[in-house]
């Protein structure tokens, strides 16, 4: 039994990312650079679209976004409110976007009026891990407010990403989150991944952080 239930699971991976493949190619097409947005509630995703949005306009980059909830659209109007074009992703029950939803968020996006779009997973750190979306970069986002263990916790979720930022670094202090430590588990399980330390309510950290997005 346990037998078939790998080889369901595998072939779920399988069209997925074939799927993957096939925005990818699409995105590439229209010259669209899409990068993938990990994290828990709260991390900061949607606050770090807000601040890289007009940080890109002034380099004459336009963006875009697909929000990615459970449900409701709470995420979307503020992404709505930068006026960007952008498309709600609802997963109902799923606690991740998968690569045909993505399809289908692309498919209502004016394609040729966008060079970056941001793709906002659903607030989880465990999900969205194994379902590529057709992204070239996949940036994972904790806050020091998740607690200093959150990285360790969540190893896979910084293997599989290209970018990782610490945000809330401003709150470390006051909830007792040894910032380093998180920095160390990081390079623990991706020596390679840039990590970048920000606070999204002053934007501090931001316009490097969209260097290396954009690198």
């Amino acid at each position: 039994m346990h037998h078939i239930d790998v080889n369901v699971e595998k072939d779920v991976y399988d069209v997925n990312n074939r799927i993957a493949d096939a925005n990818a190619r699409n995105l590439r097409e229209h010259g669209v650079r899409a990068f993938d947005l990990l994290g828990a509630i709260g991390s900061g995703k949607t606050a770090l679209i807000e601040r890289l949005v007009p940080l890109l306009r002034e380099r004459g980059v336009r963006a875009g976004a697909i929000a990615g909830d459970v449900y409701g659209d709470d995420d979307f109007k503020r992404i709505v409110a930068l006026g960007v074009p952008a498309v709600n992703a609802n997963t109902g029950k799923e606690c991740h976007l998968d690569a045909h939803l993505v399809e289908h968020a692309i498919s209502h996006l004016p394609l040729d009026e966008i060079d970056a779009l941001f793709i906002e997973n659903v607030g989880n750190m465990v999900c969205p891990t194994d379902f590529q979306l057709g992204a070239e970069k996949r940036i994972v986002i904790v806050s020091s407010t998740e607690g200093d263990d959150v990285v360790n916790k969540h190893p896979m979720m910084f293997r599989g990403g290209t970018i990782a930022v610490i945000n809330k670094v401003d709150l470390a202090e006051l909830v007792g989150a040894n910032v380093e430590r998180m920095e160390q588990d990081i390079r623990r399980y991706n020596p390679e991944m840039p990590i970048f330390r920000t606070n999204l309510k002053t934007g501090e950290g931001t316009e490097e952080l969209l260097d290396a997005i954009l690198a």
